[in-house]
């Protein structure tokens, strides 16, 4: 097996910078958008064998170090009796917010085996067929608190944070609930063979340091603390966190993800003795190849070729990214590796 995605998550040397991209299964690849033309997300994430077939797609074409386990942050809510929809052009919408202590008390115990049994499954096949490792994720538990309360997603998760300022019981049943949830989603995920977990804290810039640290640090730590014995890489990724990354960093995961609105190198300082992934803005991706290359290589010049750092971008790949800058970008990287060794 390729195991330099493992290898770097400890900060031990490899042959070259792995690298695999946020959002690298789908609508970016073509053979993504014809699944899609027959069967919806919720179709794919119950389907096991469909489900790996997408998960696979970005490793045969682009050469990632990598796979990700393909499915939505909002996958595992109807386990606990939250009904989402997901609506092109907007996302997880939930009919049925939670708001009140009631709502959150009628939240159901999440059973992995009953609520995700396709995508366990999905799991098994993936391994017996991939020789990179393979990635599975939920999400953290602010943003889809964020989720729950909003509705939908929201860029400054209004109720959410009313709840915590007004109802801070409430907002902290709810956020206790999703972390025992999450445990149990990535736990299963693991003895189902994934080889590495990312947490996606994707609404969680919306904070400050105040709040973070007095509902979201603890909750986070707990739930790091609860995936350790599972002896896996953690990976704690927060998108608009930079001026929260000291305390995302205290609160857990092997690897700190870091968006592309921080210098990773200015960023490894504070972070410290941890791995990092990140961090190159999606966006280039959309420009000329020149542009691509000056970035690309300016992230790995941050990271200076220390053991631990994974390349990824600084958030998903944007749909209308063409897969052969991608593959083109896969191969820059593992070439620089090689061009840092020659000299």
């Amino acid at each position: 097996m390729n195991d330099r995605l493992l290898r770097a998550c400890r900060r031990q040397p490899v042959d070259a910078t792995p690298v695999w991209f946020m959002r690298q299964a789908g609508r970016s690849l073509p053979e993504y958008r014809a699944i899609r033309e027959r069967a919806t997300l919720a179709d794919i994430v119950r389907d096991a064998a469909l489900c790996a077939e997408v998960t696979s797609q970005p490793v045969r074409r682009l050469g990632v170090d990598a796979a990700i386990l393909f499915a939505d942050i909002t996958t595992p809510l109807p386990g606990i009796g939250v009904d989402v929809e997901i609506v092109d052009g907007t996302g997880p919408v939930i009919a049925r917010p939670v708001r009140t202590a009631a709502d959150v008390a009628a939240l159901r115990g999440f059973d992995p085996e009953a609520s995700a049994a396709g995508l366990l499954e999905a799991v098994r096949l993936l391994r017996r067929e991939l020789d990179v490792p393979l990635i599975g994720f939920a999400g953290a538990p602010f943003t889809l608190a964020s989720y729950l309360v909003e509705g939908r997603g929201s860029r400054d998760a209004g109720a959410l944070k009313r709840l915590l300022h007004a109802e801070p019981e409430v907002a902290g049943s709810l956020l206790d609930a999703l972390v025992d949830m999450s445990v149990s989603y990535l736990r299963a995920q693991v003895q189902a063979g994934v080889q590495v977990v990312q947490l996606f804290d994707s609404w969680i810039g919306v904070l400050g340091p105040f709040d973070y640290a007095r509902h979201v640090a603890p909750r986070m730590r707990r739930l790091f603390e609860a995936l350790a014995p599972l002896g896996v890489p953690t990976v704690h990724f927060g998108t608009g966190g930079a001026g929260l990354l000291p305390l995302i960093t205290d609160a857990g995961g092997d690897v700190i993800g870091l968006d592309w609105r921080v210098d990773l190198r200015d960023a490894w300082q504070v972070v410290g003795d941890r791995a990092v992934q990140g961090n190159l803005d999606p966006s280039v991706l959309l420009g000329g190849w020149a542009e691509i290359e000056a970035q690309a290589r300016w992230v790995l010049e941050r990271a200076g070729g220390r053991p631990g750092h994974v390349f990824n971008l600084g958030h998903g790949v944007l749909p209308a990214t063409d897969p052969d800058r991608l593959r083109r970008l896969v191969d820059l990287v593992h070439e620089h590796a090689a061009v840092e060794a020659r000299a």
